[in-house]
């Protein structure tokens, strides 16, 4: 009889596995309804198509019978400080709180505040490319392929031009059929300023004309025009542009060659120009397309929504176009740098209290880990910068990246609350534990992820002190942006987004230390994270700013609820009182309003609704932000465009960290894997589907991530789980929560335990676990 009933299960087993075998997640390309489609004219930078290879970036647009192309590159930066030399060594952290204790903030202000306050360090652009046509040729529409990466331009005649940055050379190719263009002109920076009206809002370092550069030398041959332009301290960039006439089909390359690449950067820019050429549109689009199929292999994502999905495959897009694991990180704008004659939006410079870490927050999940290396490599290769600084200004050992800060790593000084801040680089730490734990990578870990982190961890240890109770506090403390640079933005410490930062730094240390085997790290850490005290909630459980401060009113940074998320520090899986907390909160961020949030906030909020499962909620959040704070092209601007009061800002504004928040809120909704118990090994649990609208009915996720390394597919009908999978990357243990509405998974494996609502089982190595509802 017993051999009859295990013949009847590996019968089942098997029949499973065939039914199964016909449901497996498919990935999806974006598909051509996905496209990002404009109507012409396009008549300013922010509304162009963007294009770029992580290395150099353009804009592609128009109107009538002239298109454009503005040029950008990744490692364009004038880095001359404003005012002193080094002023951080001078003016020091010591010294600010000796002098902030004796309540002399207008001092501090002018120490901290001041060098921000200058035309740089700054991004720069490279200037544009306008191809003049017969004046009977109008522009029609503009086109962004996704699957392809290519820009498109159709005329009225059916003319079209097409464009593509190539993904394996730092080469332009721009491919004209159905007629030929009257002039390829080339453009400065300073040209397009003296061309130009600059927007004030784009403005915030000031105009080109301000760097005092000499002007740009130009040349020209038959083909060919170029200029290269002395920048400071020994930059030397070449902007080169070359013509072809291939048939009836008009070919031009553009790139642009630095002397940190070669001394002759004419000679550089001419060699890759020519190669390009002689290969041609089609053999150069060869190579640029098997590198984006395979950018598109990683994960896909389908929902029913049409304007999320858009937004969703744009953003991930952007990594492939804006960030390189060997190319500069994402600043601001990432690499569609201004191009109206001013300097870009904010410098366009690397701010650390949320842009940089919520533009690096959604890689992980869709498992584009080459892309958000860029951000990671970088950090790490500038630490010996971030230990003199650490130094140098805090008086630490360790190491710390300034709240706000150019390409080479220097602080640029700002509201001293937040450039200043040195719980930023703890919020910095934790995308390298992030990155660890989706990779599964033990070497990054051990070589990377866990050194880099530590060094923040002996900073942030050199500067905090038991108070009488044997508290760790820091000497001063701040939450970002709450009362923006007045005295009173000086918060208590410990504020509760300090005391978070802290708390989730210490915890994943400890984390990190035990799976490489340091025994006493990993006491230290924990010891350090426990000591950071309890955060700080009126009764009814409402976290406050500080210990006696209340959030005042309506505010863009959600810097007081970081323990809901990113960290997961407050959880709906914590027991009673983490519920409070969570219910009283969001609550009371309600009854404030969204007069002041900005379009980040929106998609913040999506993700920290998603979190604690509130499904509706994030989806209204999320729609929001893509109906109100993007342009058409997509780019996320910073005030409600729509003019329908969700924000008091209707300012214009570019910046990137809204767009990728929004990317992880589709998925924080689709999938989980946050442990409830940070600073634990291995005690992530693999959620599907936590938080799904119900207007989401039907939607399925092919190859995202899960913490460990797991890649995990999904279907959706009818609003319930139809069929999951999870492969394993390496051999573990791996906890799935039951948030399948009654439903029982029938598994393709007898080896799956159900132990307080989680399936729990150990896979092998490369093993996939299957489901069928």
């Amino acid at each position: 009889m017993k051999k009859l009933k295990c013949f009847m299960v590996l019968v089942l087993i098997m029949q499973l596995n065939n039914s199964l075998a016909q449901k497996k997640g498919v990935l999806e390309f974006p598909k051509s309804e996905d496209n990002l489609i404009l109507t012409a004219p396009i008549d300013r930078w922010d509304e162009a198509i963007p294009l770029g290879n992580g290395l150099l970036g353009g804009l592609l647009w128009g109107e009538k019978n002239t298109l454009r192309l503005s040029l950008d590159r990744g490692d364009l930066w004038d880095e001359r400080t404003n005012g002193e030399p080094e002023w951080w060594k001078k003016h020091t952290y010591a010294k600010g709180v000796e002098l902030i204790n004796e309540k002399q903030y207008d001092v501090v202000s002018t120490w901290w505040d001041t060098p921000y306050n200058g035309t740089t360090p700054t991004k720069l652009a490279a200037g544009r490319v306008e191809i003049q046509f017969p004046v009977d040729e109008i522009l029609k529409d503009f086109e962004l392929n996704l699957a392809s990466a290519e820009g498109i331009a159709r005329f009225q005649s059916k003319s079209i031009v097409k464009v593509i940055y190539s993904a394996t050379k730092p080469i332009v190719l721009i491919t004209i059929k159905g007629t030929s263009p009257s002039a390829v002109n080339l453009l400065s920076t300073m040209d397009v300023f003296k061309k130009g009206k600059v927007d004030s809002e784009e403005s915030s370092g000031g105009t080109t004309e301000k760097l005092g550069y000499p002007d740009a030398i130009k040349g020209k041959s038959k083909n060919a025009s170029w200029y290269i332009q002395t920048a400071a301290e020994g930059l030397e960039y070449c902007v080169y542009t070359q013509s072809k006439q291939v048939g009836n089909e008009t070919l031009v390359a553009v790139t642009i060659a630095t002397s940190t690449e070669a001394k002759d950067v004419l000679n550089l820019a001419k060699r890759r120009c020519k190669s390009a050429l002689d290969q041609g549109y089609n053999a150069v689009l060869a190579k640029h397309k098997g590198w984006w199929t395979e950018f598109w292999k990683k994960s896909s994502v389908r929902v029913p929504d049409a304007a999320v999905q858009k937004q969703y495959n744009l953003v991930q897009y952007f990594y492939g176009a804006a960030s390189r694991t060997n190319a500069p990180p994402m600043p601001l704008q990432g690499v569609w740098t201004a191009d109206s004659g001013s300097l870009p939006p904010w410098k366009g410079d690397y701010h650390n209290d949320l842009n940089t870490q919520m533009t690096y927050m959604a890689y992980q999940e869709s498992g584009r880990f080459e892309e958000g290396a860029s951000y990671i490599n970088y950090l790490w290769n500038r630490r010996k910068v971030f230990q003199d600084f650490a130094k140098d200004f805090y008086g630490t050992k360790g190491l710390a990246c300034p709240g706000v800060m150019s390409y080479s790593g220097q602080p640029l000084g700002g509201w001293g609350q937040y450039s200043l801040s040195p719980t930023m680089s703890a919020w910095s730490a934790h995308l390298f534990y992030l990155h660890w734990l989706y990779t599964a990578d033990d070497k990054f870990l051990k070589e990377k992820a866990y050194p880099w982190s530590s060094g923040v961890g002996e900073c942030m240890l050199g500067l905090l002190k038991p108070d009488q109770n044997g508290v760790l506090k820091l000497p001063l403390s701040s939450s970002p942006e709450i009362f923006d640079s007045s005295p009173q933005a000086w918060l208590k410490p410990n504020s509760n987004y300090d005391l978070m930062s802290l708390k989730m730094l210490f915890l994943s240390l400890s984390e990190m230390a035990a799976a490489i085997g340091k025994t006493s790290d990993v006491k230290r850490w924990s010891d350090a994270a426990t000591a950071t005290g309890n955060f700080h909630t009126k009764a009814d459980g409402t976290l406050l700013l500080d210990a006696i401060t209340e959030l005042p009113s309506s505010h863009r940074h959600l810097s007081n609820i970081i323990g809901m998320y990113p960290f997961n520090l407050i959880t709906k899986e914590g027991g009673e009182k983490d519920i409070m907390v969570i219910e009283a909160s969001l609550k009371d961020w309600e009854k404030k309003g969204t007069s002041a949030w900005i379009g980040y906030s929106f998609s913040w909020m999506s993700c920290m609704q998603a979190r604690v499962g509130n499904a509706e909620e994030a989806v209204k959040n999320l729609d929001i932000f893509v109906k109100a704070f993007v342009s058409r092209n997509g780019f996320h601007l910073n005030g409600d465009q729509t003019k329908s009061g969700y924000s008091n800002s209707t300012s214009r504004p570019f910046t990137l960290e809204g767009n990728f928040l929004a990317s992880q809120a589709v998925q924080e909704m689709l999938l989980q894997s946050w442990s409830p118990t940070p600073g634990k090994l291995n005690s992530g649990i693999i959620r599907i589907f936590p938080a799904v609208p119900t207007k989401w009915g039907d939607a399925s996720f092919t190859d995202l991530r899960a913490e460990g390394g797991y890649k995990v597919s999904a279907a959706r009908k009818n609003n319930k789980t139809s069929w999951f999978s999870i492969t394993a990357k390496n051999a573990g243990f791996v906890r799935i929560k039951d948030d399948f509405q009654g439903q029982k998974p029938k598994w393709n494996s007898t080896r799956v335990q159900f132990n307080d609502g989680i399936y729990e089982v150990n896979l092998a190595k490369g093993q996939k676990l299957e489901a069928l509802f």
